[in-house]
């Protein structure tokens, strides 16, 4: 391949967090096919999507410092391997117990994948390319989520839900093949003992709070089992807070957040999440339920929103270089939000070219929002702790869409009261959308305190980069 570093290492490493993103969200549609296989009921079946989530919140954290100790680029090949293993094993399950613990191997995959693969892509690609190269990190989370449910309905329909998880294999392994031969090698010296203390206290917090938030207003589990949850979750976190500033290494290490443009990213980028988060849950019942929409015709409309994130890929550096990086983050908030905001005029009368333009727009400016904040959170950083900003950064990532589910699900339990979800029409949606696209806004909050000069050294003009710097190959 003669593509040069800062384009082939990231498409290498968007492969693998697109073969994640697709699958966390392919099951969902599968999961009644597949209780029906395994003789059990759907809703403890969800058990298999909450295992993965347990993996997520106890391996995320503690991704960074094994990347630094074993190398980040043997880390993310064995993660991908990891992975594919995972999804070899649930598709040859027969019974729930089975699928579960296969579940559990797939998530320490994705709770290397996602974190480690940015880190490789941190270390390898020069300053001057990181807004090109996070385009490419950022379009697999905001279409793997869109593609997912329609992918898994056709399988499921035409074929066996265990090619759901098959799927990945041949992608897995071309992933593994490309990083060995491709990805050069990048690891730390003098890395420090890992933190146990730290390592179990945000486990337990992460835990609690991922898994009441996924629960929250589903009415799958006891409200006082999710309150329980959540109280954990959060007694987890303070006492892990305590635990980091007394130690020198903690395992996320909170201090980052001293850093100005690190702490917009995290603390800005967590709250306009949110209402992505609820968006992949909010649509498919507005569309299918409230419309009456197949999901196959459901999903060619909200595969909108995935045509507008690859629009994007084109557009960040011209819009960065124009704006600058403030008055991106601004803008892409006030519209992001807005077109979040606009689903809750839906109707089953609106005209299904304005639902699509509404949709291409929010995921245009969506995803021109996560690749500038993907690039922002790291312009402090200092080299030595990368690994431990995109281990901070995945967790933020996993707890803020966890948190826009959970939110929307409550708002929509708390609107409908106990009706059945076959009754549900427009009309009900329209407090939760407007909710988590204020809590998506109070984003532009934070992005208001930035410089104005935030990030100028990462946005240049391309004809001068071109003459002031050799390409690399």
């Amino acid at each position: 391949m003669n593509l040069p570093r800062e384009r082939l290492v990231p498409l290498i490493v968007a492969c693998g967090l697109f073969m994640e993103n697709l699958d966390s969200t392919v099951l969902a549609t599968a999961l009644p096919a597949i209780a029906k296989s395994l003789d059990v009921n759907p809703l403890r079946l969800n058990l298999a999507i909450t295992a993965y989530l347990f993996s997520l919140a106890v391996f995320i954290p503690v991704s960074g410092w094994v990347a630094d100790k074993f190398g980040a680029r043997d880390v993310f090949r064995a993660a991908i391997g990891v992975f594919v293993a995972g999804s070899v094993l649930c598709g040859f399950s027969r019974s729930m117990v089975a699928l579960v613990v296969a579940r559990v191997i797939q998530g320490v995959g994705g709770a290397m994948m996602v974190p480690v693969g940015r880190l490789v892509v941190l270390r390898l690609v020069p300053q001057a390319g990181l807004v090109r190269a996070m385009t490419y990190l950022t379009v697999p989370a905001l279409i793997g989520p869109v593609i997912g449910p329609p992918l898994g309905g056709l399988i499921t329909t035409y074929g066996s839900w265990r090619w759901i998880f098959w799927i990945n294999v041949p992608i897995g392994v071309l992933g593994i093949y490309l990083v060995t031969r491709f990805v050069p090698d990048a690891r730390e010296d003098d890395v420090p003992p890992i933190d146990i203390r730290g390592f179990l206290l945000s486990a337990i917090g992460l835990i609690g709070l991922v898994v009441g938030f996924e629960t929250l207003g589903r009415g799958l589990v006891p409200a006082g089992a999710i309150g329980a949850f959540l109280v954990v979750g959060l007694g987890g976190g303070v006492l892990y807070t305590r635990h980091a500033r007394r130690v020198a290494n903690p395992i996320l290490d909170l201090s980052l957040l001293d850093l100005p443009t690190f702490r917009a990213a995290i603390v800005g980028g967590s709250l306009f999440r949110i209402g992505i988060g609820a968006l992949p849950f909010l649509l498919p019942l507005l569309l299918q339920i409230a419309f009456g929409l197949n999901p196959l015709q459901s999903g060619l409309l909200t595969f909108a929103s995935a045509a507008g994130a690859l629009t994007m890929r084109l557009a960040a550096n011209p819009l960065l270089v124009r704006f600058g990086f403030k008055r991106v983050l601004l803008g892409t908030t006030v519209i992001g939000a807005g077109s979040i905001a606009t689903c809750a005029a839906f109707t089953p009368r609106t005209p299904e070219a304005v639902i699509l333009l509404v949709l291409l727009a929010g995921g245009f400016f969506r995803s021109l929002q996560f690749t500038s904040v993907n690039v922002l959170a790291y312009v402090e950083v200092e080299r030595q702790r990368l690994s431990h900003a995109t281990s901070f950064a995945g967790t933020a990532q996993q707890l803020s869409l966890s948190m826009g589910v959970g939110t929307a699900a409550l708002i929509l339990h708390l609107t409908v009261g106990e009706a059945a979800r076959a009754g549900l029409s427009s009309r009900d949606f329209i407090p939760a959308f407007l909710i988590v696209a204020t809590m998506s806004a109070s984003a532009a909050l934070v992005y208001a305190r930035l410089p104005a000069e935030a990030g100028a050294g990462l946005i240049r003009d391309p004809l001068r980069r071109s003459l002031s710097q050799p390409s690399e190959s």
